[in-house]
């Protein structure tokens, strides 16, 4: 309860230095990265390659068959035996973990794609928010994810993305 009161007055304390000194203000990095229209279109790439989209295929091929197990085995179920049950199971089963895989196949490639992207565009984003920083007269940035509320006003990821849009693309 202490350490709360002291981490309270501690950011009193800073907000006011700040405020005496310039604005405080809030930013999302990630998403002001991601947000860019270069970022979207390396994402849109990403989705159209044919790796991801041989991924994406075996995963509707599978999602319909799995559908189609669960179906025939709720439309037969009463009229199956103890043993063709088990075995009917044991399919669904298989088939799900099938569908996991490949989900999870899907959302690593999706995750390296996107840190590959956030990678190429940090350096530009550390630019423009420092560029940022000073023309706003920023005192204090938080970020964005652990601030529990702020008001709109004091967000800058837009504007931060803005910037990385305007800069001239490689």
């Amino acid at each position: 309860m202490l350490f709360r009161m002291i981490a309270v007055m501690a950011l009193l304390i800073a907000s006011t230095v700040a405020h005496a000194q310039g604005r405080t203000a809030v930013v999302d990095l990630e998403q002001a990265i991601l947000q860019t229209d270069l970022a979207q279109q390396r994402i849109r790439d990403f989705e159209a390659s044919e790796a991801f989209a041989e991924d994406r295929a075996e995963f509707d091929n599978l999602k319909v068959e799995f559908d189609k197990l669960v179906q025939n085995f709720q439309r037969d179920q009463a009229a199956m035996s103890e043993d063709e049950q088990v075995a009917a199971r044991q399919k669904l089963a298989s088939k799900n973990a099938d569908l996991e895989y490949v989900v999870k196949k899907l959302q690593s490639l999706q995750q390296q794609n996107l840190q590959s992207v956030l990678q190429e565009l940090a350096p530009a984003a550390q630019q423009v928010l420092r560029e940022v920083i000073q023309t706003d007269n920023i005192a204090l940035l938080l970020p964005g994810q652990s601030v529990i509320h702020f008001d709109p006003s004091y967000n800058i990821t837009a504007k931060v993305t803005d910037k990385l849009n305007q800069l001239p693309q490689e």
